[in-house]
């Protein structure tokens, strides 16, 4: 079940509109589509020796939702102020973050308002609002948003609300230190998605290569590219920063607060990681000062629908 929708427009101001609760944002949510699985279009050929056709491509479209909402007088607002905050947070042709909130997940999208009709001579006075996100997928957003996954470093530990059950254990945990070099990576997604990698650096290492071990796909960081390029190989406090989501795929250096593309510092032939549905396993190897990387994986979750 849908609990509640928030919108973000592009000034970064936020409206929640909770569905069992209008009188808290003077919007009534009537319907909401175009939050299932977005169309596909699947490309054939036909044959005209053979029955059917043959399967050439698909892809998937934009995603489209419309909202239908009615005004409703609060203590402080008339039904022509209302009508006019649907103009602020629905802006036309303005980016805005749709964050849609159900019973189990909690899902994000991006997207353009297309039009914003209201009915202004309506006894019910309303609008239906039509945003094109041109991502047609969803992905996980709130506290768990992203999921990090440690090998070696820090692993946070510490949440709210906390109780100290002893005077004289130490039951508190702040961090757990994690001293591994490769880790499974569950994922419980609708479809695949690129990882963010994160590599710092606390001593001199060299060339550093991450495995997928399921697919044998590797990733190699050339420490003598980076020489050529920065004027040294890896060294203290420096992060390398991998992402391999689809449009943002980048490999950056993060030296004395400078950040450099150091995108040709990869080997030919190297994969693009990206996480397949169940257990994916991965690991890292340097040549030299394996010890000295805290490394560790970032995520997020796709979902084709709420």
């Amino acid at each position: 079940m849908i609990k509640a929708i928030t919108v973000t427009n592009f000034l970064g101001e936020s409206l929640r509109l909770e569905l069992m609760r209008p009188e808290q944002s003077g919007f009534i949510v009537k319907e909401i589509t175009g939050l299932g699985p977005a169309k596909a279009n699947v490309n054939t050929t036909e044959v005209s020796t053979n029955d059917g056709a043959l399967f050439n491509s698909s892809r998937l479209n934009n995603r489209n939702p419309v909202l239908k909402l009615q005004f409703l007088q609060t203590t402080t607002e008339s039904i022509e102020d209302i009508r006019q905050k649907s103009y602020k947070y629905f802006p036309i042709k303005k980016k805005l973050t749709l964050v849609i909130e159900t019973d189990n997940r909690i899902g994000e999208t991006v997207g353009y308002v297309e039009t914003n009709e209201p009915d202004i001579f309506s006894e019910n006075e309303g609008c239906q609002i039509s945003i094109v996100c041109p991502d047609p997928f969803l992905y996980s957003a709130g506290a768990n948003g992203l999921n990090t996954t440690v090998f070696y470093g820090v692993a946070p530990a510490f949440k709210f609300p906390f109780c100290n059950r002893s005077l004289t254990e130490k039951l508190i945990k702040i961090g757990t230190i994690e001293n591994q070099t490769e880790n499974v990576i569950t994922y419980d997604g609708d479809s695949e998605i690129g990882i963010t990698i994160i590599i710092h650096a606390i001593g001199e290492a060299s060339n550093i290569t991450i495995y997928n071990t399921g697919t044998r796909e590797r990733m190699h960081i050339s420490t003598d590219k980076l020489k050529t390029l920065t004027g040294s190989g890896i060294v203290e406090s420096d992060e390398i920063t991998i992402c391999t989501v689809r449009g943002e795929k980048s490999v950056t250096l993060l030296r004395e607060g400078k950040t450099t593309n150091i995108l040709n510092c990869l080997t030919k032939g190297d994969n693009w990681f990206s996480l397949a549905k169940g257990d994916n396993i991965f690991a890292y190897t340097a040549e030299t000062g394996s010890a000295n990387l805290q490394f560790r994986i970032i995520n997020k979750i796709i979902y084709e629908g709420v």
